[in-house]
């Protein structure tokens, strides 16, 4: 297991690094110069040459992209991506508060899709065409095809329209106000949930129904086990990896949507950030923001990878 980690996490670190440089290229390739979106402002204000050739020697965008790159990557190490364009502060300061309220409402989301999600799918399984199978299966079908951002805006209008009653928007910081909290991350988590729980629970259904028609559990059956210990001992063990799997690549997935869920229920979180970000070109902010995130992927992947050794031996032999 120990040489099977160290090989997980030697191909981490190098992809890691490969990020980096293509967050960093992509940011400098990109049309529009950092120092005329600082000196025009919002209203377009005028400025000389002088003045651009200043502000460009200040940021440091005159010189080479090699130099900028060993810069960037060098303050990276430190725990320094620089000082933001548009806050005027260090970035880390902003991000500080804002990637524990973006975590909180991704593990919220994958809390209750995995929670909901998993048994509905063993149901599904052991009841196939039954009219618990159908709606399952419709309910997978109806939350796979409608977008994160669109059954955001659905839940609201429902909640409108139905109880006369909006979600209180905002945030309010977990330690604080628990019950405000909770109130106001409940719907953008499920939300983001809902097409998780729909996915999962087709995995979870496809892979239960493969190991349902094993030799093994008519064995299990047969030596006079119950039902619940054939089911949870011998049928979801060996059905979780695929479970595993894409519910590791469902997280990762989570901070991609909460990009657009943060901003429809005005939560303050690093997908918020990230769009003010863009629309002010602030690349030293939207660079800090995507290596964050990008860097998170990879590590629950590691995890994920990580886990699957642990729990299947037959992957870290091969």
């Amino acid at each position: 297991m120990t040489r099977y980690a160290i090989k997980r996490i030697g191909l981490f670190l190098p992809t890691v690094l490969l990020m980096t440089i293509l967050v960093f290229v992509v940011m400098r390739v990109v049309p529009g110069d950092p120092a005329i979106a600082l000196l025009e402002g919002d209203g377009g204000g005028s400025y000389t040459e002088q003045d651009l050739i200043n502000l460009r020697q200040e940021l440091g965008t005159d010189r080479s992209l090699v130099v900028q790159y060993a810069d960037w990557i060098g303050g990276i190490l430190k725990g320094d991506f620089g000082d933001s364009l548009w806050f005027k502060a260090p970035v880390m300061n902003e991000l500080g508060n804002r990637v524990p309220r973006t975590l909180e409402l991704a593990v919220l989301a994958i809390v209750m899709s995995v929670a909901l999600s998993v048994p509905l799918g063993i149901l599904s399984a052991i009841k196939p065409n039954s009219w618990l199978d159908l709606g399952a299966r419709t309910f997978t079908i109806v939350g796979i095809a409608i977008p994160n951002f669109l059954m955001a805006i659905l839940l609201i209008l429902f909640l409108l329209n139905v109880f006369n009653w909006l979600p209180p928007l905002g945030y309010a910081e977990l330690w604080d106000d628990p019950l405000r909290n909770m109130q106001q991350m409940i719907f953008p988590a499920l939300a983001l949930a809902i097409y998780d729980m729909a996915f999962i629970a087709r995995v979870t259904r496809s892979a239960m129904m493969e190991v349902l028609r094993e030799d093994y559990m008519r064995t299990a059956r047969a030596k006079g086990l119950s039902e619940r210990v054939v089911l949870v001992r011998h049928g979801l063990k060996n059905a979780f990896l695929p479970i595993l799997t894409i519910s590791g690549w469902q997280f990762a997935r989570l901070f991609e949507g909460a990009v657009i869920i943060e901003t429809i229920f005005l939560i303050p979180g690093v997908g918020r950030i990230l769009i003010e970000a863009i629309f002010h070109r602030d690349f030293p902010m939207i660079q800090a923001v995507i290596v964050v995130i990008g860097t998170g992927v990879l590590l629950i992947n590691l995890v994920v990878d990580l886990l699957y050794g642990w729990l299947d031996p037959r992957i870290r032999y091969n």
